[in-house]
């Protein structure tokens, strides 16, 4: 619970600040808030988070002209600066460029929207580093985002109630959800959380929410009063994984999972064998039908549903053949015409947000015929805008070599500061760590099927780490403690 320290200015500018930054992280499980002004039925990613972020930044902005704070001094900032210079770069190259309208979209049109998410984007990553210096912060952040994930498994609970007992008619569950989702419930009977769809609940896991309960188990860390809580909420974390039938989802978080204990996990894995080793034959014995059971069970619950059984039982002849099968068609041709449209200005970009009106020349011709989705965006009477739905082929059209090196380089820059943490000495340095990897990979797998900057799942978490560690691991001296009141983000003047 937070407290206002009514008597003290610098305490209640301090604690609102706290109290925005923990309304955003609670409410990053709705992705598509069915009120934002200014959206067109066509936007999608709507996140709630934004709310209390944009009334966020002007407190954070008037401490710091008032000298009660100081700007964020993460090196990560100097590539994401130099991104932003380059998407400028070629935003005004793109109106030279000046391609012709689209289903009545204009450029400009198209470029402000694709700003307006990158801003939104961006708000997400200095919040996250502005309000995370210290221990104290971390914990506080990481309590908010559990505390968010708890009432999406008690929404994902309420769906599967709906979906798979006559206790509540999906009706009424629909109704209660239209209430602040853009989308009603999915008619395939896959549990979607509080997010537009099933596919960005697994993303949304994968790359939040995992990575903390994954890093809580690995370093031994619990930052909640409730000793298995972080256990219980990692097991909840995989059931609904499952339950989205997402294939995206699943290989982003099982990738992740795997690569980040091979990275950091062996002598977590040495230790609980010699455990195990020292045990009875029948304990060791029970503990192996355990995971076996385990993974049979997850394996007969998955193929239940058919696209995902395809993928093992496929008789393509070609690759085009099997992509097509496996319902994966319209995005591989999107991708395909986006690294077509790169061909059109390879070192600076067609402009942010105007790769659309390239896209439909550079189709593969595979895709024309017997691609439906592909159909629906030809048609003569379709409103629709087509985008890459692959952030790495995005940013090679629309930003080119420049924008593409510069957002690697930030990124790099993020997987250096968590391995900056994971050499820290503390037991809570290397939980940020751990973390940080594991968002740093999962976010690498799931830029591969999505292409929105509005999204929190790209910011937040390699936020906090790249906070945390500027002001707490890489500083000469520990910052100076805060006078009672104070909250996170304010320094003293």
């Amino acid at each position: 619970m937070l407290s206002v320290n009514l008597s003290s200015p610098k305490g209640t500018v301090a604690d609102l600040s706290r109290f925005l930054w923990g309304a955003a992280l609670f409410a990053l499980p709705v992705t598509s808030f069915r009120y934002f002004p200014g959206m067109g039925e066509g936007t999608l990613v709507r996140p709630l988070a934004f709310y209390p972020i944009a009334a966020l930044m002007p407190i954070l902005l008037i401490q710091l002209l008032r000298g009660k704070t100081t700007f964020p001094r993460a090196g990560a900032l100097t590539p994401l600066i130099g991104f932003g210079l380059a998407v400028l770069l070629a935003s005004s190259f793109g109106a030279w460029l000046d391609p012709l309208p689209l289903r009545g979209q204009d450029y400009f049109g198209r470029v402000v929207r694709a700003w307006a998410t990158l801003i939104i984007g961006v708000s997400f990553f200095i919040a996250a580093v502005w309000m995370n210096r210290n221990e104290d912060d971390l914990k506080f952040s990481v309590k908010w985002i559990l505390a968010g994930f708890i009432m999406d498994v008690a929404w994902s609970g309420v769906q599967a109630l709906a979906f798979y007992t006559p206790i509540l008619p999906k009706v009424t569950v629909t109704h209660w959800q239209l209430a602040f989702s853009m989308r009603e419930l999915v008619k395939t009977n896959r549990v979607s959380g509080m997010a537009y769809e099933p596919a960005w609940l697994a993303g949304q896991i994968a790359t939040v929410y995992l990575p903390w309960l994954f890093a809580s188990l690995l370093a031994g860390v619990r930052l909640t009063r409730f000793k298995w809580l972080e256990i219980i909420l990692l097991g909840f974390a995989g059931s609904l994984v499952l339950a989205t039938y997402s294939r995206g989802g699943l290989l982003t978080a099982g990738a992740a999972t795997a690569l980040t204990f091979l990275l950091v996990g062996r002598g977590e894995f040495r230790n609980a064998w010699k455990w195990l080793a020292s045990k009875s034959l029948a304990l060791r014995f029970g503990v192996l039908i355990l995971i076996l059971g385990a993974l049979v069970g997850s394996g007969l619950f998955l193929a239940q549903k058919g696209y995902i059984a395809r993928l093992f039982e496929s008789d393509a002849e070609s690759v085009e053949e099997f992509v097509i099968e496996n319902s994966a068609g319209a995005r591989s041709a999107y991708l395909v015409s986006a690294l077509g449209v790169y061909e059109e200005s390879p070192v600076f970009g067609v402009g942010l947000g105007a790769s659309g009106f390239y896209m439909y020349d550079r189709l593969p011709d595979w895709s024309l015929t017997v691609v439906p989705e592909i159909a629906k965006q030809l048609n003569p009477e379709s409103r629709l805008y087509p985008n890459p739905k692959n952030m790495y082929a995005r940013l090679l059209a629309e930003t080119g070599l420049i924008g593409f090196i510069l957002f690697i380089a930030f990124q790099f820059s993020l997987l250096g500061d968590s391995l900056i943490a994971l050499r820290g000495a503390s037991p809570l340095a290397r939980y940020l760590g751990i973390a940080g990897l594991f968002s740093w990979i999962a976010l690498a797998i799931y830029n591969i099927t999505q292409d929105s900057f509005a999204t929190p799942n790209l910011w937040i978490n390699l936020g906090i780490v790249a906070g945390v560690t500027a002001f707490e691991i890489k500083s000469p001296s520990p910052p100076a403690p805060l006078p009672a009141g104070e909250g996170s983000g304010q320094e003293q003047s």
